[in-house]
């Protein structure tokens, strides 16, 4: 079976089902401090997942073309990607466990012709918040899923939040138990003779390779009140989550994501290159399946308008081509660092390719500087070595972090000179690329759960507080004046604009002064979802680029959208009265670079 005979049979299974298809939002989205990229289907539905009424009802599905980035070195095995697509179906406060559960394995089972034999279950424990998830279980068992293909795990696997388990949970976060579905590919399967598995029991979550997860059915159905209390939603919803190209490994039954269509040809292409065959080596095959997907994400990312960058959605393109180019180069008998030509155009996944020759490009420039870049890393390595210097883990790891020097290259290059890494030097650098990567997971899931550090009351107030300062700097200044960035915390509202200068000390007073009066007015604050052109249409402000969803929430400030103090495209959350804001000061302004300025604002506390 086909990658588009798959995704078109979940489409239509649940559409049969009274649920309604809903377009995919865009990978990146336009405007949208709280994320670098689109991660899950049920991203863009947080507001409905909430409580908020969707145009389309209560019953949706759609497939949805991720990007995460939080398993990035674990790109390699048989089945981690940055980039997938992921199949989704929602309740919105309609049906609950009891029809997900059945659905979802009637989906696997007569429509992907999966054996139900080879279906394992994972439920959540319990904690002392939550009791543990024998209903699930109760249900599991009736659809013919024996207790003892049926695992309980605690909060780090089987509970499902935007910030993950309860305690890490803002004040506001809604999360809940989830269940997921792996398929058994059986024990010949099970990975290497050298995996670190090798020697335990197989369960669904041991990493061996035997398992592999092809779906997750969560059950929003709690929200945190407190740092320590949660209570139970008045809407209980189901979020399922299917990752697409591992139900297709399952589909074909081997437990290999990039022995599948999406990813067969070119994996075919890059060992036409360099003359080894796929399935011969078990580390020729790792750079393979790297410089695959990582091509593909970066085709992805290319194709919604990002470029190679220093910061964010720059930085992390720059990542990935880096990444396929380097094991371009491990694999390449010439050292070619240009990694092959690839076209994935041709697939007829929800979202468009720009042309395989603009990206290709784009990838080429960039592989050229980064072989400046391992240039100069030899030089510094070689200068090291000549000097008789110890090159330390600490070294190591700074040629890695500063000019993208990887440890491999490293101990090639000790080797070249008769020289070895012990395993203390190989333990520092260990240790410093264990923090580095704790610290990228730590910002990425801060970048996700937005611009806004949390759902706290002082946090919404400032959301709302900023809205207000955006329409009074274009009220002061002009129409120029659009959001270029946004961070919001508990202490102050940081917002980035478009401005030649900074303001002057009355310009200053007199965007304050907007603000305050339209708190004091005590206006209402609502929202609307429309179209996205109709949207437009009400002079709501918005990017120009077009990287929005088909519908969007514009919200507004005063007694209606036509007129309206306010009103821009936004997500949420919001007060309900400008009156609940209290008094705020613009704590300081700077000059962040050519054209662009920061602003600080804050609640005053002391009014």
């Amino acid at each position: 079976m086909l990658s588009k005979e798959v995704r078109e049979k979940y489409l239509k299974f649940f559409e049969k089902r009274g649920h309604k298809r809903i377009n995919p939002a865009p990978l990146v989205l336009e405007n949208d401090p709280t994320t670098l990229f689109t991660s899950s289907g049920m991203q863009p539905l947080v507001p409905f997942l909430m409580g908020e009424k969707h145009p389309k009802g209560k019953r949706l599905v759609d497939s949805q073309p991720s990007i995460r980035l939080g398993d990035i070195e674990e790109v390699g095995d048989n089945r981690h990607t940055t980039f997938f697509e992921m199949l989704g179906n929602w309740s919105l406060g309609d049906y609950f466990k009891e029809e997900q559960l059945a659905w979802i394995l009637e989906f696997f089972t007569n429509e992907m012709g999966l054996n139900k034999n080879n279906l394992w279950v994972s439920v959540f424990e319990g904690s002392d918040q939550v009791q543990r998830d024998d209903e699930s279980v109760e249900i599991w068992n009736k659809l013919g899923i024996p207790t003892s293909r049926i695992f309980y795990y605690d909060a780090k696997k089987n509970w499902w939040s935007r910030s993950g388990p309860p305690e890490k949970m803002p004040v506001g976060e809604i999360g809940g138990p989830d269940s997921e579905v792996f398929f058994d590919f059986g024990e010949k399967w099970k990975m290497h003779e050298n995996s670190v598995f090798k020697n335990e029991k197989c369960h669904p979550n041991c990493d061996c390779g035997r398992f592999i997860e092809i779906g997750n059915s969560v059950f929003i159905q709690y929200k945190k009140v407190s740092d320590t209390k949660l209570e139970e939603l008045p809407q209980k919803n189901v979020d399922f989550g299917g990752g697409f190209e591992r139900i297709l490994a399952a589909v074909t039954n081997v437990p290999d994501v990039f022995s599948t269509d999406l990813f067969s040809d070119a994996i075919s292409q890059i060992g036409k290159k360099i003359e080894v065959s796929y399935g011969e080596s078990s580390e020729k095959d790792r750079s393979m399946r790297i410089i695959t997907e990582h091509l593909r994400a970066s085709h992805a990312l290319i194709s919604s308008g990002i470029l190679p960058g220093n910061k964010e959605h720059g930085y992390v393109l720059r990542r990935l081509i880096r990444r396929a180019v380097l094991h371009a180069r491990f694999l390449s008998k010439t050292g070619d660092l240009i990694p092959p030509e690839l076209d994935f155009s041709h697939f007829d996944i929800p979202l468009k390719f720009k042309s395989s020759q603009e990206i290709n490009a784009v990838i080429n420039e960039e592989a050229g500087k980064f072989s400046k870049a391992l240039e100069r890393g030899m030089k510094r390595l070689g200068g090291a070595i000549n000097s008789k210097k110890k090159v330390t883990g600490d070294f190591a790891f700074d040629l890695y972090q500063t000019e993208g020097f990887p440890l491999e290259l490293t101990l090639e290059a000790l080797s070249e000179k008769g020289l070895k890494f012990s395993d203390k030097q190989r333990e520092e650098f260990k240790s410093q690329f264990e923090k580095h990567k704790e610290k990228s997971r730590t910002t990425s899931a801060g970048v996700f759960k937005g611009g806004l550090a949390d759902h706290s009351p002082e946090v919404i107030k400032l959301h709302t507080a900023t809205h207000l300062l955006l329409a009074s700097l274009r009220k002061v200044l002009g129409q120029h004046v659009v959001q270029k960035g946004q961070n919001i915390t508990k202490e102050r509202s940081r917002f980035d604009f478009p401005n030649l200068e900074k303001l002057t000390a009355e310009e200053l007073k007199a965007v304050e002064m907007k603000i305050n009066e339209v708190i004091k007015k005590d206006l209402l604050v609502s929202f609307k979802v429309l179209p996205k052109d109709e949207a437009i249409k009400t002079g709501a402000i918005h990017a120009f680029n077009e990287k929005y969803a088909d519908t969007v929430k514009v919200y507004f400030v005063g007694k209606s959208l036509e007129n309206a103090f306010s009103r821009e495209f936004c997500g949420g959350p919001h007060v309900r009265h400008t009156g609940e804001i209290g008094h705020v000061k613009i704590k300081k302004q700077e000059k962040i670079g050519a054209g662009l300025v920061r602003i600080y604002l804050i609640l005053d506390k002391l009014s």
